[in-house]
């Protein structure tokens, strides 16, 4: 009796890993497809190029370093060390997915979020996160780890209509990246996440909340020590 019910789990958890392998085969494939159709008709060498050539571009060298140490440790902590994505954060977003029956964790890369905004709607659909994963693949086989950064930092929204890490410097602190004190830097790495929520003409308060998360997750990610993040957050009291 026990041995034929066992035989019968097998046998239902054998089918239900093949039909999750099809369902997932069928999303990739209508991932590439998508894919396929979004860089035909802008090739990822001409958007690149397309953005580099803004107004305003800021460099990877032209960023304060607890700028770029923020946003990595916030965003994407092992950015420098994988291809694109982050299978680490994919099993951890799809265990807190599942735990909770709902998307409530993405998993997305710094590549991965280029892509999705650069080629794609914010929708959550399977075959949508499949074609932006094969962006983010070929994002990272035509630009640098410092590219890939700049892109992500001059292209993304920070509230108040400042899109990119310029227009949110001169438009919150009246100054250039390069001139941006550690407080103002850490705090702008945290805006990102949600940007009309943490807006500092909205909600400065909101803001400073998130920006004692992103120092949490530097200390966490060893780019401040307990001690330096404290006085960190004590410069802007």
């Amino acid at each position: 009796m026990l041995k034929g019910t066992l035989r019968l789990i097998a046998v239902v958890v054998s089918l239900g890993i093949a039909a999750g392998m099809v369902t997932a085969g069928v999303f990739a494939w209508q991932g590439y497809q998508m894919y396929r159709e979004a860089v035909t008709e802008t090739p990822v060498t001409e958007k690149v190029e397309s953005i580099q050539s803004m107004e305003g571009y800021v460099y990877y060298d032209q960023l304060p370093e607890i700028y770029i140490d923020a946003v990595i440790s916030v965003e994407d902590k092992r950015f420098f060390s994988h291809g694109g994505v982050d299978p680490f954060a994919i099993m951890r977003a799809a265990f807190n997915d599942i735990r909770t029956m709902s998307f409530v964790e993405g998993g997305s890369t710094i590549t991965q979020q280029i892509a999705k905004n650069e080629y794609f709607t914010q929708e959550k659909r399977m075959e949508r996160k499949f074609a932006e994963v094969f962006v983010a693949f070929e994002l990272e086989s035509v630009c640098t780890k410092q590219e890939i950064f700049e892109i992500y930092v001059n292209t993304i929204y920070f509230g108040s209509n400042y899109y990119g890490i310029r227009e949110a410097s001169l438009g919150y602190y009246g100054c250039e990246p390069s001139e941006l004190t550690d407080y103002q830097a850490v705090l702008l790495a945290g805006l990102p996440n949600a940007p009309s929520a943490y807006s500092l003409d909205v909600n400065p308060e909101l803001a400073v909340q998130r920006m004692a998360q992103v120092v949490d997750r530097m200390v966490e990610c060893d780019k401040l020590t307990r001690a330096e993040a404290d006085a960190l957050i004590a410069t802007g009291s």
